[in-house]
């Protein structure tokens, strides 16, 4: 009888001595710290018929803080500087906003849009559908869905579905090529 209690102390001992195995949130969140301070250029894959806010304009991103529980990424495009997405943690999980300011550094009338994301999620993507809040400002937004992908060392992705439309934007940035920061974001 004294190998079973000596077996179960071992193997109570064994797995003990195991990593803690990151979960998804944690995985995105470590992946994005990973890239904190760096700027990277981006190009426009998908954009809706017609719309040419983001065509032929420089688009640059930049994880410029990363603290514990928020995450800033300046987007740029060309040389309006009005765009951040923010990305905080939220309970166990992840919640995007966007943060639009004027030149002057004071809010736009639509900033603080997004939404929390769906869980489980995965280690290098998750999806934002758009929360109430969201919905009370911008109500042509109720089925937007954001989307946030990092692929470590190939590529971040930022992309945007207005669900039963055919408002798409997919904007891909090259993480194997960084480029020099760009000015602060405005009201930073």
């Amino acid at each position: 009888m004294r190998v079973i209690p000596g077996l179960l102390l071992l193997a109570m001992a064994c797995r003990g001595s195991e990593a803690p195995v990151a979960g998804p949130v944690d995985a995105f969140w470590s992946d994005l710290e990973r890239l904190c301070g760096n700027a990277y250029g981006g190009r426009l894959v998908e954009a809706p018929p017609g719309d040419t806010t983001f065509a032929g304009k420089a688009l640059v991103m930049q994880v410029r803080s990363c603290g514990p529980d928020e995450i800033r990424i300046p987007f740029h495009v060309g040389d309006d500087r009005s765009r951040t997405w923010v990305l905080t943690r939220a309970g166990e999980g992840l919640r995007l906003k966007h943060d639009h300011r004027h030149e002057d550094g004071s809010e736009d009338a639509v900033t603080q849009y997004g939404g929390d994301a769906r869980l489980p999620g995965q280690p290098t993507q998750f999806d934002f559908p758009a929360d109430s809040a969201t919905i009370a400002l911008l109500p042509a937004a109720a089925t937007n869905v954001w989307t946030v992908a990092v692929e470590p060392g190939s590529r971040f992705v930022y992309a945007l579905v207005r669900v039963g439309t055919d408002r798409r934007f997919r904007i891909e940035f090259d993480l194997g090529s960084q480029v020099d920061a760009p000015p602060a974001p405005w009201g930073e």
